[in-house]
């Protein structure tokens, strides 16, 4: 480098430097950077990120769960908790699966729940009473009922239940 004289990338720098400024692009570079950082601090600082476009997809192969029957009900179920990720929504929407020999125990309701038997068959306890349910039927259970499912026949009973979150 030889004193007195700018060096190449300098002259480099300043020339950028200038056209930007005169195109008056420094001012949106730098509200660009302050946006694209806001964001990053506002996803850090809640540690999650919004449905994207108001809503959300998945598919239940992507979750799910072996578990034994809930309500003690025993047996070997396939589980499919939905938007389990969904913290704000106030519905759960469960497709479970009691494969033969397994059920849902006897248990209180405290809130409404809707049972829907897409395939197979079983039989329902409500309060004290016992019936046959099948593929197509839709069972609401009210507040303070008590209920519980198991699964008949030789295919596994598929239902899906929806209820508000406590």
């Amino acid at each position: 480098m030889v004193w007195g004289r700018k060096s190449v990338v300098a002259e480099k720098y300043t020339l950028i430097y200038k056209f930007l400024f005169m195109k008056n692009l420094i001012p949106t570079i730098v509200v660009a950077v302050l946006f694209f950082s806001a964001g990053l601090f506002v996803t850090d600082a809640f540690g999650k990120q919004p449905p994207q476009a108001g809503y959300i997809l998945e598919h239940e192969k992507d979750i799910a769960v072996d578990e034994t029957g809930p309500h003690k009900g025993g047996g070997n179920t396939t589980a499919h908790k939905f938007f389990k990720a969904a913290t704000d929504s106030k519905l759960q929407f469960t497709k479970r699966i009691l494969h033969p020999g397994s059920a849902i125990g006897y248990h209180l309701q405290k809130e409404e729940e809707i049972y829907y038997i897409s395939s197979g068959s079983g039989e329902m306890s409500m309060n004290g009473a016992t019936f046959i349910v099948q593929a197509g039927d839709a069972i609401l259970t009210l507040p303070g009922s008590s209920h519980g499912l198991k699964q008949t026949g030789k295919e596994d009973l598929v239902v899906i239940i929806n209820y508000e979150k406590k």
